[in-house]
């Protein structure tokens, strides 16, 4: 019987020791950054937005953040001290919705406050439509909140274990560059019309018109509980919003769909809300035909190369592509115009121009 009980005291305490270990290893390395900075030594992995978004933003030095979809994939973040002297953490999420850029902006501004110099924002229109409390994917909520106990799931984890600290010290290939967070996989040979028109399905064609106004609810809705709160929260940070080139296909697809018209009211209404706040400035790139009409800019209908990205921030500097009340209607009245009238059917005339 005693040797019984020394065995499971043993056990248990070898067990415990196990466990401490891990925990120890976990928060020591902590490579979903929610205890302390990044150790300058180590090779971390950074994949993973939903789970490591909320450590980065909370412990990474910054004054300024990238926020948005994939649309901001391939950006550079030294581009922004390079070209405006910022220090910027990319902080996006694949497919984001509002919801999304809320839940992030919240940890930024409980974090740093009246620190954050500028908060750059892609708009994806048609995410504005989603539910105002829907995020693209769940999200790890004990990552998010300010519990620091309740991350068990984080200390104990297979995972983050294997893949996020063993795996980086055994390849050091898995090791991330901090200035391009979520760079996409799509080397230069794949940004090509060909490669392009291989892989894009046109939308199906409707039957009726959209409504005007068919975007307008949920985009009130989205701007009012999950952006501007923010904006006017905040004076003293800039927000730059921007409206991404898709390429032509994209309108394309808009035509087809017939959905011109609401677009363009989703633009106009977006576009009046957010001009109305003197710490707002929004840019638009959805025109720009050097762009948008050169499918070799991309690596499928909406996703650009990194030298757009650099234009973009380019741009941003010097106020190229730059929305003002005084000129906002007519550059998407310039929008409306290539959609509606540009020659479809002849962008397959040559696939490897």
């Amino acid at each position: 019987m005693k040797s019984c009980k020394k065995w499971l005291l043993l056990f248990g305490g070898v067990l415990l020791a196990g466990l401490v270990a891990i925990a120890a290893l976990v928060i020591y390395v902590d490579p979903f950054f929610q205890y302390h900075k990044p150790l300058s030594f180590f090779p971390y992995k950074v994949d993973n937005q939903l789970s490591q978004n909320p450590g980065m933003a909370r412990r990474l030095d910054y004054d300024s953040v990238l926020l948005g979809s994939s649309m901001t994939a391939s950006f550079d973040t030294d581009w922004f001290t390079e070209v405006m002297g910022l220090q910027t953490v990319k902080l996006s999420y694949n497919g984001a919705f509002p919801k999304d850029e809320a839940n992030i902006m919240d940890i930024i501004f409980d974090t740093k406050g009246s620190s954050v110099k500028k908060i750059f924002m892609a708009v994806d229109q048609g995410a504005f439509s989603a539910d105002t409390e829907a995020t693209k994917y769940p999200i790890p909520e004990y990552l998010y909140d300010k519990n620091l106990f309740n991350n068990v799931q984080y200390l104990f984890n297979k995972d983050v274990l294997l893949n996020y600290i063993f795996k980086p010290l055994i390849d050091p290939t898995e090791r991330t560059d901090w200035t391009q967070l979520y760079k996409p996989w799509w080397t230069d040979q794949y940004y090509t019309k060909a490669n392009v028109l291989m892989y894009y399905v046109p939308a199906e064609e409707a039957e009726q018109e959209m409504a005007e106004d068919a975007f307008v609810s949920g985009i009130r809705a989205n701007l009012d509980v999950n952006i501007l709160p923010y904006v006017e929260a905040h004076p003293e940070t800039e927000f730059v919003f921007w409206y991404p080139p898709y390429s032509i296909l994209y309108w394309n697809d808009v035509m087809r769909q017939k959905e011109l018209d609401a677009v363009i009211r989703e633009l106009e209404y977006m576009t009046e809300q957010l001009l109305a706040y003197d710490n707002v400035r929004v840019f638009c790139f959805q025109n720009n035909r050097e762009i948008v009409c050169n499918l070799n800019n991309y690596a499928d209908y909406t996703h650009y190369h990194g030298d757009i990205c650099r234009y973009i921030v380019e741009s941003f500097n010097n106020g190229d592509n730059e929305l003002t009340w005084e000129n906002y209607e007519e550059v998407l009245s310039d929008l409306r115009e290539l959609a509606s009238s540009y020659d479809y059917e002849a962008i397959y005339d040559n696939w490897y121009d």
